[in-house]
């Protein structure tokens, strides 16, 4: 269990940077017209197949593609943690070596500073949270004692369809109220929820943006696959954390498939954006978890690089950040990768 003391020390520390996430030539800037509003979500049909595509899905679709945009500097947020999961704040630059496609790139930007935050928390308030509700609120009272007071935020709930219940222009004090009269049921359409954040996102007011899950990662009830949320986690440049809940249980045969998947499916769509999945096997640890990421969020640097050879060939470019040899054990958090712009 996560001790309380570490995250009330550490929050006198210095917060180090998170400058905007760009990844060369994957910039994303959606289109103007919002395309999403609970109406456009459509659910599995009651057979638990996806619904014929309508002109509505249409251009849902299409709002989905992103236009992409030439940036010739790649700005990557880096978390480094301890054997505790604490983070470690005092790198030099000299500590990391960066690498595009295998070939090692000068760093020509190193920043460690705090600056606010666009933000989406997506919670699980589906019928199989009811025993873990408290502690799912506790999580968000957590979040935010560390947040930055200029943060800008968006909170949805998962259930049957995902719902924009609050946001920065409420107080912490209605959004808690919100929270306390809304009662889990139904079932849980995760990727919708994680679409609606994103879409959110997409004209937040701050660069920095990030997207918060709090979820079994178990999903029955979304019109959006797995594959699909985590290509638009991959091309909108929202560093993605989960808590996972995977505590509920004890005999893996009574669970649901998707409950089964849920732990590998929640990682899949947090690593994909360069965040990570922490895994809550017992629920008192949420509330604890959720203090750690919100000031993961503030202890981050950013590391900058023009590539030496730019290419514009459509394909996958794989990213690998190194740490200096140290005598103590480091975790070291990232995403992997941009896709290139093709040839015009």
């Amino acid at each position: 269990m996560i001790a309380r003391n570490v995250l009330r020390a550490a929050s006198a520390s210095l917060l180090p940077a998170f400058a905007v996430i760009l990844l060369f030539s994957t910039c994303v800037c959606w289109a103007q017209t919002d395309p999403l509003n609970d109406a456009h979500i459509v659910p599995h049909s009651s057979s638990g197949q996806p619904p014929r595509a309508s002109a509505a899905d249409a251009t849902l679709s299409a709002s989905l593609k992103p236009f992409r945009a030439d940036v010739d500097l790649v700005l990557i947020p880096v978390t480094v943690t301890d054997s505790y999961n604490r983070p470690v704040l005092d790198l030099p630059q000299q500590t990391f070596t960066l690498y595009e496609d295998s070939v090692e790139q000068p760093i020509r930007y190193f920043s460690r500073e705090d600056a606010p935050i666009s933000i989406a928390l997506v919670l699980d308030y589906s019928g199989s949270m009811k025993n873990k509700i408290d502690y799912e609120r506790q999580a968000v009272r957590e979040f935010f004692t560390y947040a930055n007071p200029e943060d800008e935020f968006f909170i949805i709930t998962i259930s049957s369809k995902p719902k924009l219940i609050a946001s920065s222009t409420q107080s912490i004090g209605t959004v808690e109220e919100r929270l306390a009269s809304t009662k889990p049921q139904g079932a849980t359409a995760l990727y919708d929820a994680v679409y609606l954040g994103i879409n959110k996102l997409r004209t937040a007011r701050y660069q920095r943006r990030a997207l918060l899950i709090v979820s079994d990662g178990g999903d029955n009830h979304s019109r959006y696959s797995l594959k699909e949320t985590r290509r638009m986690i991959e091309e909108a440049n929202v560093l993605t954390y989960g808590i996972g809940i995977f505590d509920d249980m004890p005999v893996p045969l009574l669970k649901t498939v998707e409950e089964r998947l849920g732990r590998q499916s929640l990682s899949k769509l947090t690593d994909a954006s360069g965040g990570r999945t922490i895994p809550a096997d017992d629920r008192r640890e949420i509330p604890e978890i959720a203090a750690l990421i919100s000031r993961e969020l503030r202890e981050q640097y950013t590391l900058g690089y023009r590539p030496s050879t730019p290419k514009r060939d459509g394909k996958w470019h794989k990213i690998r950040v190194r740490l200096a040899a140290s005598a103590a054990p480091r975790h070291v958090h990232y995403k992997e990768g941009y896709v290139a712009p093709g040839q015009q």
